[in-house]
Parts: C-alpha cells; sequence; structure tokens
C-alpha cells in the first residue's frame, strides 16, 4: 500500500472533514474532454464485513475489509453532457426529488463546476437496496465514468478514495476479483483506499438467492451507526476483523475453499450478531433467509463444501466452486451463479478495470 499526497495536512482534514476538500486535491481540472463517456463497475460481496466507520463524512472505516466481485452484475453508467440534470436507472426517469436522484447529484458535485449539466444512464443488474451493494458499483461506476468523461487519468488508488466518498463498498467496486479495502489511519483517509489481491480462482462461484427486491427498512449507514453506538457486542468486532482478515486472504492465497467459506460464513454471522444487540435491533433476516442458512448448515453435513454470507439485507449468497454446482442448483432452483473471474473478462477488457 503506498500514500498519496495530499495539498492538505491530516491535521487540517481532523478539523475539517469535508469530502469537497480530498476531491480537490485529487482533480487536476473541472472541464469535460469529451461529451459522453460510458463505463461499468461490478458489485462485491465482502467475505470480511465492513461494518462501522471512524470518520462519517469521509466514509472511513473502522476495520479492514475483504470482497469478491459478482462478475458482470453491477452497473454500466453513460454520462453525457446536456442541457438539465437527468437521471434513468434502468430506462425508467427519475424526478429530482426523487432519493436516488438527490444522493446521485449530489456526489457528482464534488466534481463539477457550477452550471456544468449531465444526464446519466445508469443500467444495474443487480436489486437495488435489497443487500446486494447496488450502491457500491453505482458509485464506483460514476467515478469510473466522470474519470473518462474529463480524461483526468486517476490511478486505481485514487478512484478508489473518491469512490468511497460516495458508498464505503464503492472502495472496493473499483476492482474486479478480489480486492481488500485499507482502513488507514490517516485523518485525510488519504491512506484508506482498495487494491486487487491479484489472484484468480476460476473454480470459485457465488450462489446469489434474491429473497427480497424491497428496500431494506434501515440503510447501512444508520444500521452502522445503531450498532457502534448500542450494541455492546460491537466492542469485539474489530478483534473478529482482525482475527478473519488475514485469515481469509491467505485462504484465498492458497486456494484453501473450507477454510475461506468457514471463516466468510462466521464472519457473517458475527456482524449481524452485533446489530441484533443493537438497540432497538436491527434484523435484516427473514423466515427465508433463516431456512436458507438451515439448508446450507444441512447441505454441508453432507459434505458439501457450501457456505453463506449476508450483507445488511434479507438476501444471502452462497459460496462454493464449480464441483458443486449441481448440487447447489438442486437444492436451490432459484439461485443466480455467478463465476466471479469467467464473468469478468469480457468486462474487464472493455472498461480496462483491472483485477
Amino acid at each position: 500500500m503506498t500514500h498519496i499526497p495530499s495539498k492538505q495536512t491530516p491535521k487540517e482534514y481532523a478539523l475539517n472533514p469535508n469530502p469537497q476538500r480530498i476531491v480537490d486535491d485529487l482533480l487536476p481540472h473541472r472541464v469535460p474532454a469529451h461529451e459522453s463517456a460510458s463505463a461499468f463497475a461490478p458489485a462485491n460481496i465482502a467475505l470480511c464485513k465492513y461494518w462501522g466507520k471512524r470518520n462519517e463524512p469521509l466514509k472511513l472505516p473502522l476495520t479492514g475489509s475483504l470482497s469478491v466481485s459478482l462478475g458482470d452484475l453491477g452497473t454500466r453508467m453513460t454520462l453525457r453532457v446536456s442541457d438539465q440534470d437527468r437521471l434513468h436507472i434502468n430506462q425508467i426517469e427519475q424526478p429530482p426529488e426523487s432519493k436516488a436522484f438527490s444522493r446521485l447529484f449530489s456526489f457528482i458535485d464534488l466534481f463539477r463546476k457550477p452550471g456544468t449539466c449531465l444526464a446519466i444512464e445508469s443500467i444495474n443488474t443487480i436489486p437495488m437496496s435489497a443487500g446486494l451493494a447496488s450502491s457500491a458499483s453505482a458509485f464506483a461506476a460514476t467515478v469510473h465514468t466522470l474519470n473518462a468523461l474529463y480524461d483526468w487519468k486517476l490511478n486505481d488508488s485514487q478512484r478508489s478514495i473518491l469512490s468511497r466518498i460516495g458508498s464505503g463498498s464503492a472502495s472496493r467496486s473499483v476492482y474486479h476479483g478480489f480486492v481488500e479495502w485499507f482502513p488507514g489511519e490517516q485523518d485525510n483517509g488519504m491512506d484508506s483506499y482498495a487494491e486487487s489481491l491479484n489472484v484468480r480462482w476460476p473454480e470459485i462461484r457465488v450462489g446469489i438467492l434474491t429473497l427480497s427486491n424491497a428496500e431494506k427498512p434501515i440503510g447501512s449507514s444508520e444500521g452502522m451507526k445503531r450498532t457502534l453506538e448500542t450494541s455492546v457486542l460491537y466492542r469485539s468486532w474489530p478483534d473478529q476483523v482482525k482475527q478473519d482478515l488475514p485469515v481469509i486472504r491467505e485462504a484465498i492465497y492458497q486456494k484453501d475453499f473450507p477454510l475461506l467459506g468457514k471463516t466468510a460464513e462466521q464472519n457473517a454471522m458475527s456482524m449481524h450478531a452485533t446489530m441484533i444487540a443493537a438497540w432497538p435491533p436491527i434484523l435484516y433476516w427473514r423466515p427465508e433467509s433463516l431456512e436458507t442458512l438451515h439448508k446450507v448448515h444441512r447441505l454441508r453435513e453432507k459434505g458439501v463444501d457450501v457456505f453463506a454470507t449476508m450483507d445488511a439485507g434479507p438476501n444471502v449468497k452462497i459460496l462454493f466452486t464449480e464441483e458443486s454446482t449441481a448440487v447447489v442448483k438442486e437444492a436451490f432452483p432459484d439461485v443466480r451463479i455467478v463465476a466471479p473471474f469467467s464473468d469478468s473478462e469480457s468486462y474487464c477488457n472493455r472498461s480496462g478495470i483491472p483485477f
């Protein structure tokens, strides 16, 4: 991990943790170089979870995290210079008063000169606000596309920092494959960004079980804040990550799938335990979520190496390898199976997004 220089001192950022200061540090100019640009960013699933911030405005995490991308599931975004701001998501126009419009253009305002209007076409191939990290791919795709539209030539770490300002998990969606996000120590956040592990594991599979497309009753930011402030179990969460993250990283390097799956599942269950112990309790699970977890456990009892993970939402993701595909399909007929590496190749080549 390298340090990215800043024009402002860490002390200055500590006194005024304004995301605009980071953007101003990193952008060479604010004049569009093209009329339009497009880019793709994948969604990602954390194997070692991100839950809790040490700095809310700058989206600086309390701990590190590690994820795997979801291949061609994510966000493809097109930006065009326009006479007024417009946003279409999956070909549906979003009104200016909508949450999606407000959040995305508030983010874009950090990057553009006043008076520059943009028309946005966003195609999401995953459900929004249902615990499948659609915001991560959306903000990473926004930064990729802005980088191309303005011809900033930002490097991967800089794009990760800027994506993080929109959504913490977006720092990892800058890449395909296995990605680690460093928490950093500096107040200005210039040492908190993600890097690719540069490990390809073609046999890995992620099964997505969309049990609900409904918007989450409690957003991730609110959930993190409540957990941090009220859950006595959260005191042990940094130690849990400190224990799990190096194990998961080494399991990936050694391609030890049982160790990877076991540690990822335990990490996810530990995160949800901290939420349940918050007050009021945060319980994203539905009856279908619990039954799915039990079914995964029953498969393991039969000798099938399959493991579960869950982010902040009711949907369950299943981790397994190619050889277990038939068994998983039989047990979960509605599963959507992603091969993170083979499914990513065309998008990686087309969009220039590194593994």
